[in-house]
């Protein structure tokens, strides 16, 4: 009599002991890069998420997903940025002016960028 298993066309393999193991394996997925962003959202989800990032995984969509995510921050981090220079006044000839400034003003704006982002989609 076959196992439920073995109807829907699964398979076994026998180990060292004897026991029947199921034959699983993971779909494969085209590999996309996945950037900073979703390398840290990933590492999110296998910690506080496991059962999202096991479905994912299984499901074979993980990379794309990862990517999807890694896109959509860099996209909205890129976005603060310019909406905060803007609204502080930031310019090139600030730049040019007092670089020193410039730079510690940009680092702070990049700073709360990055926070914003981690908040809205890294971290949820």
């Amino acid at each position: 009599m076959k196992s439920m298993y073995e109807e829907m066309g699964g398979t076994y393999h026998e180990d060292e002991h004897g026991c029947l193991i199921p034959d699983l394996k993971i779909p494969e997925e085209e590999m996309v890069p996945v950037g900073l962003w979703g390398q840290r959202h990933k590492r999110f989800l296998k910690e506080h998420k496991p059962i999202l990032y096991s479905e994912l995984l299984l499901e074979g969509c993980l990379n794309r997903y990862l990517a999807t995510i890694d896109e959509q921050a860099q996209d909205r981090y890129d976005l603060l940025i310019d909406q905060m220079k803007e609204r502080q006044g930031i310019t090139e000839q600030l730049k040019m002016e007092a670089p020193f400034e410039w730079v510690g003003r940009m680092n702070n704006i990049a700073a709360c960028a990055r926070e914003i982002v981690n908040t809205e989609l890294i971290y949820t």
